[in-house]
């Protein structure tokens, strides 16, 4: 899968995740040399099991929608405690607070580095400037008149007379 497209899915997850008024949001970049399985992980809480549940469902919904993603496996759902969605490249968690604090993902994997989503969006492309160049152009095709100095015009005048 291209880089940019991971990156795609991911804020995109997040973005079902905000919707959806999870608390909390997290985002670590797993560190392959430290044994890890996946790409990112997406942790997240959410304050009961109902919350838990639309926040697994929309997160779903999406990258079905969006991406045409489905999660490998999916664990958790029917307690709410604790979802798991697994997409191979990154595994959304969605937890109760009790059970984040219990758990503790983030210290568990310390090595991971936490990522700003703003860090995933794709650079903004420079736009060219084609609109003033195609004005010169055109100016340099049609014999425009040119303004000329007050001076030059005297100058021109006094030639023309002597």
């Amino acid at each position: 899968m291209k880089k940019n497209d991971l990156k795609q899915q991911v804020l995109e997850a997040i973005s079902a995740c905000q919707e959806k008024k999870a608390e909390e949001i997290t985002l670590l970049a797993l560190d392959q040399a430290s044994g890890a399985f996946t790409d990112y992980f997406l942790v997240c809480s959410g304050s009961n099991p109902r919350q838990i549940q639309a926040i697994s469902d929309e997160v779903e919904l999406r990258l079905k929608r969006n991406n045409g993603l489905y999660a490998n496996q999916i664990e958790g759902y029917k307690q709410a405690e604790w979802v798991l969605l697994d997409y191979v490249d990154f595994v959304v968690h969605i937890f109760t607070e009790k059970s984040r604090k219990f758990y503790d993902l983030e210290r568990l994997w310390k090595s991971a580095k936490k990522v700003d989503p703003a860090e995933l969006k794709p650079a903004p492309r420079a736009k060219a400037k084609t609109a003033p160049a195609k004005a010169a152009i055109s100016k340099a095709k049609s014999p425009a008149k040119v303004p000329v100095p007050i001076k030059a015009k005297r100058v021109a005048a006094k030639k023309k007379r002597a």
